[in-house]
């Protein structure tokens, strides 16, 4: 990368942070979005009306992402998963997942600096995404590690189960949800185990922090509803009558989601795994459980 885009990438980072603590403390301030009017007007999903859901074919790309591949799937972006432009998988994340300004623009910016591309005129395929050790990663909590599984677009359904099965918390409806020491507790034994059964592991502290980081969008945006994330995680589906639970008239910003993000990561005891690992190490050989 040239000292001109690196030069323009910090200008880009420093005013996106800025602005994101300013939408912070609107947040705290302004009038939380009415239930039932979360989705914007005129944007798939509004009203919890959301576009038809096929699932991808043969020829279709997807990702690790099941929030990108559930916009493909609905046909909120191109639904071949081709050709999708950063400028529009921003406007879309932006408005589906009420995501603020500044996070929804972030993360497909970083993205087109790993893939080497440019963010206002590139396109990318869903795949492409999954880079190992780009944003995909080892550990995480619905896929198995690339070492085992290099298409990354394949769930792992035994981890998503898990996932599901741990919730030990309840909302005011007395719904089942997923609760942050869940989230903590199952990404520490991800950690513990795939160390210990994958010869290629590697998870550096922004790995972590990237996987706690998309934990924390389970709680944010679904509320943790095992309900939901059973349509959600297992189809890559949108639950018919869904709207993001993220309410702040802003979305969810940077200042927010990466505070959830490292109170998961907080939490996080992999040495309470180290049994389990040995053991999965010893019965499995290299082979994940």
């Amino acid at each position: 990368m040239g000292f001109t885009a690196n030069v323009c990438n910090f200008f880009y980072d420093a005013k996106t942070m800025s602005w994101d603590v300013i939408l912070t403390i609107l947040n705290l301030v302004g009038k939380k979005r009415r239930i039932g009017n979360v989705t914007p007007e005129g944007h798939p999903g509004y009203g919890g009306h959301w576009p038809e859901f096929r699932p991808p074919q043969e020829t279709d790309s997807r990702c690790s992402c099941p929030g990108l591949n559930a916009l493909a799937n609905h046909g909120i972006i191109s639904r071949s998963g081709r050709g999708i432009s950063f400028i529009d998988l921003d406007r879309h994340v932006r408005a589906t997942y009420n995501i603020s300004s500044t996070l929804s623009s972030f993360v497909p910016h970083y993205a087109a600096r790993m893939l080497k591309k440019s963010f206002n005129n590139d396109t990318f395929d869903l795949e492409e995404l999954d880079v190992h050790n780009g944003i995909e990663h080892d550990a995480s909590l619905l896929r198995l590690d690339a070492a085992f599984q290099p298409d990354q677009s394949t769930k792992h359904v035994p981890y998503i189960e898990e996932l599901l099965s741990s919730a030990s918390g309840k909302d005011k409806d007395g719904n089942d949800v997923v609760t942050v020491k869940d989230l903590s507790k199952l990404l520490g034994k991800r950690r513990a185990v795939s160390r210990a059964v994958n010869k290629e592991f590697t998870l550096k502290p922004f790995h972590k922090l990237f996987g706690c980081a998309n934990a924390s969008l389970l709680l944010s945006t679904m509320g943790g509803r095992v309900n939901d994330l059973h349509t959600f995680l297992l189809n890559e589906q949108l639950p018919e009558g869904w709207e993001s639970r993220v309410r702040q008239s802003h979305g969810l910003t940077l200042v927010n989601f990466n505070k959830l993000a490292l109170t998961i990561e907080v939490g996080v005891r992999e040495k309470d795994w180290a049994q389990v690992a040995q053991e999965a190490a010893e019965h499995q050989g290299t082979t994940p459980v």
